[in-house]
């Protein structure tokens, strides 16, 4: 059935009325246990003095988040600064030599905050890669391309090339692992591209320029080579109208998300709960299942901020780069569950669409799948727990498309063609709560804990059942209509606009 289908508004406002509910209960559940909590011993290294006028302590588990924004932040607002201001004056002055700007600089970036000896280990490895690129063959890049971050991220490996870099500070793991992973991406996406290439091959300088632009080194996102080499490349620098009011207000809110996050972990110790399984199996259900989704939705919040505030600065530089990941309060379906959106683009490309095709064939989905979660086990870090992971999401999406066609079948296509367009919307609904609710378990196993996971899913699944687990499913129904709202209002908006277009 189509997207367009509406239901009754006192419907739709019957289920935000019920979610609303629902999400003031289980907050408050959290508000009360965080508040018992904020003096428990077993919370001490989590929970720290915050901001004196709240009274209150804040939850500082997530050491990444407290590192940007206290001790780091002032070397992320020079580094950047600088670059924006470079390029700024090139961009005036010789925009067709920008490039050649954001590389230098990026370079003396990486030289300053890492020292000479990872510089030399990120230029051999891009040197190594543009080797293999020159044969332009698929799949020597790939096997090349994927030895190489294999040495960033198994051990012994990633040892022996760190203990070359000397020096220590609180973010030094973290720009390590970072630059070096996504430099590997970045090279095999020139090696690709290039391979690509009928005639001639790009310069190990394009190679260089690509890699080594700062706002995107240490932490992403990833443009494929040849969308950031068109755009680099052009000499005629012209904005759309109210492009820059668009970055303002954007780079406005992005401030606002950091302070709001602050102000929430005053409140609500989301991050540090799930550390103590003994207390927090006396809440209710209701209040673990928001404990376990609003982890969820911080993780998103989280690479929304750091990606929104990189692209923030690529867009200043007349980039356009890939977007945040799609908010984690409107996904239902595997196939749209990501966190960072320029790998996914890549995986996408270069893994999953290159083996899938169209995704309407099984054999070649799970191949395809399966390959990707393979992909992505390495760039996480092989463990136990990404492996674990990795299994149960690719299942997940392929599931999906087991019951897509298991339900394309006589008598369901049948059934469902003798329907209303809305009795078929509500049923998809409730398919979509179930399936909210395997991404959310199987995503916070990762995220959090397996420990933490498999308490949420004891609670919800059997201990719960069925008051609470049919509750929460219904809520969550409930929330799942509400999206496909929001996705009908848009597919209407979409459908003028084309229409204006061809007018």
């Amino acid at each position: 059935m189509g997207v367009k289908t509406m239901l009754p508004s006192y419907e739709l406002g019957f289920y935000a009325l019920a979610v609303t509910c629902a999400v003031v209960y289980s907050a408050s559940g959290i508000f009360e246990a965080s508040r018992d909590s904020m003096n428990r011993k077993a919370f001490r290294d989590g929970i720290k003095p915050g901001w004196h006028y709240f009274g209150r302590k804040m939850d500082v588990a997530d050491f990444e988040w407290v590192m940007w924004f206290t001790s780091f932040r002032n070397v992320i607002i020079f580094a950047l600064s600088g670059h924006v201001i470079f390029g700024k004056i090139c961009s005036m002055t010789v925009p067709q030599h920008r490039a050649v700007v954001y590389m230098l600089y990026g370079i003396s970036a990486v030289l300053g905050s890492m020292g000479l000896v990872y510089l030399m280990i990120i230029l051999s490895h891009c040197l190594v890669l543009y080797s293999v690129a020159l044969a332009k063959q698929k799949w020597l890049c790939y096997m090349a391309g994927l030895c190489c971050l294999a040495s960033f991220k198994v051990e012994p490996f990633i040892s022996w090339q760190r203990g070359f870099v000397t020096g220590a500070f609180d973010l030094q793991d973290v720009l390590f692992c970072g630059g070096s992973g996504f430099t590997i991406m970045r090279c095999m996406s020139f090696a690709l591209e290039s391979s690509k290439r009928k005639e001639g091959i790009y310069s190990i300088f394009d190679l260089l320029k690509y890699n080594f632009y700062l706002p995107f080194f240490f932490f992403g996102p990833v443009m494929t080579f040849d969308q950031f080499h068109a755009q680099v490349s052009t000499r005629e620098l012209r904005r759309k109208d109210d492009e820059m009011r668009n970055i303002r207000v954007h780079a406005l809110l992005h401030v606002g998300a950091i302070i709001a996050v602050d102000i929430f972990f005053h409140f609500f110790y989301i991050l540090t709960l799930p550390s103590d399984l003994k207390f927090i199996s006396r809440l209710s259900d209701w209040s673990l299942a928001g404990l376990a989704y609003s982890n969820l939705v911080y993780d998103w919040v989280k690479a929304a901020v750091m990606f929104g505030v990189i692209n923030t600065i690529a867009r200043l530089d007349h980039l356009d780069p890939p977007q945040p990941p799609k908010c984690i309060t409107m996904l239902y379906v595997f196939a749209e569950t990501h966190f960072d959106r320029g790998i996914n683009d890549w995986l996408c490309k270069y893994v999953y669409d290159h083996i899938g095709e169209n995704h309407d064939n099984i054999t070649k989905e799970l191949m395809a799948t399966i390959a990707t979660f393979a992909v992505t086990t390495l760039w996480l870090g092989p463990c136990e727990i990404v492996y674990i992971w990795s299994v149960f999401n690719c299942f997940g999406l392929n599931f999906e498309l087991w019951v897509q066609k298991f339900f394309q079948q006589e008598p369901f296509a049948k059934l469902e063609a003798k329907m209303s367009a809305a009795m078929s919307r509500r049923i998809r609904a409730a398919f979509g709560a179930a399936n909210f609710w395997a991404i959310v378990l199987y995503n916070i196993l990762a995220l959090n804990s397996l420990e933490f996971a498999l308490l949420v899913t004891k609670r919800l699944l059997l201990m719960g059942f069925p008051v609470s687990t049919l509750s929460i499913w219904f809520i969550t129904y409930c929330g799942v209509q509400l999206i496909k709202e929001h996705e009908r209002i848009l597919a209407i908006e979409e459908e003028k606009c084309d229409k204006a277009k061809v007018e």
